[in-house]
């Protein structure tokens, strides 16, 4: 079995993104979320929950941890160059994330299937995102030499 690698990141590149997946990038599930943050950012999301994610944050004053709606999720937002790069759920001690494909290297070549959450409660929000998100770690760099996983 091989293993993909996605690399991507945000325009100026504060926010690095590393999706390690078994399934060939044209396999993975692309969605198109409905709600007016997804639409407004143009977002096509993708995740694998047999697979791992890994977000370097190059300078963590520079990330922007939005919440709306119902507060379930973190969306990634870089403050210096405005991508929405990924959404978290933190859960525990694990972290969750969906990648905005839009920020990858290599294209998906897939339509992205259109989605809409808005029916969900927040605990069906939570199981969904458990279940289809990957598993995470979310790294801050400080300064050249230092850096801490703090997921």
């Amino acid at each position: 079995m091989s293993t993909h690698t996605l690399s991507g990141h945000c325009h100026c590149n504060q926010i690095t993104l590393e999706l390690a997946t078994a399934r060939a990038p044209s396999e993975l599930p692309l969605r198109a979320c409905q709600c007016s943050f997804c639409r407004r950012h143009g977002a096509r999301t993708t995740s694998d929950p047999a697979g791992t994610a890994r977000i370097v944050l190059r300078n963590s004053e520079a990330v922007s941890y939005y919440q709306f709606g119902p507060q379930t999720a973190e969306f990634l937002v870089c403050a210096r160059c405005g991508v929405y790069a990924a959404a978290i759920l933190r859960d525990g001690d694990r972290t969750y994330a969906v990648i905005n494909a839009n920020t990858l290297e290599v294209p998906l070549p897939q339509e992205a299937k259109p989605v809409d959450y808005e029916a969900e409660t927040p605990d069906q929000r939570r199981d969904r995102r458990r279940t289809m998100w990957t598993p995470a770690s979310i790294v801050e760099n400080w300064g050249t030499f230092s850096q801490r996983v703090i997921r």
